[in-house]
């Protein structure tokens, strides 16, 4: 991303991946491309949206600014501060509650000395607050790390995967 006085610009990669979005869907449905945008865009920021980079999205549909900031404020997987590298969502519904997510949780904050909602002196590991539902009942307790589903948890598996974070 490119940055001026007033105005950000997406970077041709982030322009690319929106375009490849968009004509998954009718030609004056370009909203629905929004969410595949705001995630590439905070990925490329390294893991958060800024409002210049928010309103980038919304001129690059066509859309209100107000489309992008609702969807914004209502998806935990999108974030509007810095955190660390690695995103860790653990998902605490019933499902995963009633197989281990507490002790999960609570084995991964202090394997990396923090709670939920916060990130690592280091920058290195951001785990988020609780998630609703990630969508792998059957597999549970699970988590996501980086956008990529681990199931089945135990501490021993969870060790590993974050140990194997760069």
């Amino acid at each position: 991303m490119t940055e001026t006085a007033e105005k950000i610009e997406l970077s041709s990669n982030a322009r690319e991946v929106i375009d490849q979005w968009i004509v998954k869907y009718p030609k004056e449905q370009k909203r629905s491309a929004v969410l595949a945008a705001l995630r590439e865009v905070q990925h490329e920021n390294q893991g958060y949206l800024t409002v210049p980079l928010m309103d980038a999205v919304a001129d690059y549909l066509d859309l209100p600014k107000i489309a992008v900031y609702e969807v914004v404020s209502f998806y935990s997987m999108l974030e509007t501060k810095p955190c660390g590298r690695h995103s860790i969502s653990v998902c605490t519904n019933i499902s995963c509650m009633l197989r281990g997510a507490d002790e999960i949780v609570e084995h991964i904050e202090n394997k990396l000395g923090i709670k939920t909602g916060e990130s690592t002196s280091d920058g290195r590991y951001y785990l988020k607050c609780e998630e609703e539902c990630l969508a792998a009942c059957c597999h549970a307790p699970m988590m996501m790390v980086d956008h990529v589903y681990y199931e089945n948890l135990t501490p021993e598996s969870v060790d590993e995967i974050l140990d194997k974070l760069d």
